[in-house]
């Protein structure tokens, strides 16, 4: 993903497995975090899109591993929203080293919970670019 939002992440110690590398479950917590900063660049705070009264829920993810991060490595972990109708939509990123080589890939498939519903809402597209102030961010323009 060229251009595409990215939040440089500092791979702490505590943060590796018993070979040294960054543990596979850190990387969905990073992915979250590049999540929210990019939905923060967009103009929408975790505070406003909840006080909607939906969340984000994640139905299913895959991560493919590729080069591994170790302790005080940094990585670029990149976010974009692709809308495609319905319910739910892709989130792709990417996480790469500085010099750009591939870490790993993630990708999801997500949706917006009504939270007082507990089910999926329709059209999770307008329910951004109505919160966004900068929708052409969120590739909603």
């Amino acid at each position: 993903m060229r251009d595409a939002f990215s939040v440089r992440i500092k791979v702490r110690g505590y943060e590796l497995d018993t070979q040294g590398h960054l543990n596979w479950a850190e990387y969905l917590h990073y992915a979250e975090h590049a999540r929210w900063e990019f939905l923060a660049a967009a103009g929408i705070t975790q505070d406003a899109l909840i006080a909607t009264g939906f969340g984000p829920v994640v139905l299913d993810v895959s991560v493919r591993f590729r080069r591994e991060l170790r302790g005080g490595d940094e990585v670029d972990v990149s976010c974009a929203f692709v809308f495609e109708g319905g319910k739910t939509f892709q989130i792709v990123q990417d996480f790469r080293r500085p010099d750009g080589r591939v870490a790993a890939t993630l990708s999801s498939t997500t949706g917006l919970l009504d939270l007082a519903e507990r089910r999926l809402a329709d059209e999770p597209d307008k329910h951004f670019r109505a919160l966004a102030t900068n929708p052409a961010l969120l590739g909603l323009a």
